[in-house]
């Protein structure tokens, strides 16, 4: 079957498949082009409150398929540029759920998710120094802001994979989960996000990624909401809120 990225949407969760199991799941030029497509189509489904994003099998991404990369290097790395960049844009929550490798293009991928979790054993690497690319601007700054500047330099000028607890210790990832119990934490986790408040989290998502300009915006929104008198109510009659706001589905 020819590599591609497959998904499916249950209760409320749109989880993204990476599919290349020859190739470790590595990313061909096709499967960056369709990663905005998607994910406009994913964020307009008004069904869909979460993303996650994982690799098939035992493999989360080992990069790009540099097999199947044709033309010049600025060109390959402008299509997984624009990739991560709708990414990061997605409107709603979004976690990457990691086994085994995820090595350069794919650690640009986790990067671009809300939030990563690995399970144990899984190995992590940032490698242009090995094929001599330089890494884009927004890709260094959104490492550095996940780990600090001497991980990622240290990630960046070595190309050296790092284990799960290091990420852990350094901010690459946010939990790690024992073998087997990846895709359990990841359901009870998600589940927990799609019955919380789309309001808060898309507000918090826009200023935890620096935006400055919507404090008023999102104050209106809020407003005219009502979720917060219902989170209020529902706390107060133990019961869980049902909020009405959702993230707009175009413009």
């Amino acid at each position: 079957m020819e590599p591609q990225l497959e998904y499916r949407v249950t209760d409320s969760v749109a989880t993204v498949v990476i599919r290349h199991p020859e190739k470790r799941n590595a990313m061909t030029a096709a499967m960056w082009r369709s990663v905005p497509t998607l994910l406009e189509e994913l964020a307009r489904d008004p069904a869909v409150r979460a993303l996650v994003l994982t690799g098939e099998g035992r493999t989360f991404c080992a990069g790009a398929d540099i097999s199947r990369l044709r033309g010049s290097p600025e060109e390959a790395q402008g299509l997984a540029v624009r990739a991560e960049e709708a990414l990061a844009a997605f409107p709603k929550p979004t976690l990457a759920a990691i086994r085994g490798h995820c090595v350069g293009g794919g650690a640009q991928l986790a990067a671009a998710c809300d939030l990563r979790f690995a399970e144990e054993g899984s190995l992590f690497g940032v490698t242009p120094a090995k094929l001599g690319i330089v890494y884009p601007a927004s890709s260094t700054r959104r490492l550095v802001s996940l780990v600090g500047p001497a991980t990622a330099k240290y990630l960046l000028f070595s190309g050296e994979l790092v284990d799960a607890q290091r990420a852990l210790r350094t901010g690459l990832v946010d939990e790690v989960l024992p073998e087997g119990e990846l895709g359990k934490r990841v359901a009870e986790f998600t589940r927990v996000l799609v019955s919380r408040s789309q309001l808060t989290q898309a507000a918090a998502k826009e200023f935890a990624d620096g935006r400055t300009d919507r404090d008023a915006h999102w104050t209106g929104q809020a407003r005219a909401s009502g979720d917060t008198a219902e989170g209020v109510a529902a706390f107060l009659e133990r019961r869980q809120p049902r909020f009405g706001w959702s993230v707009p589905t175009s413009g």
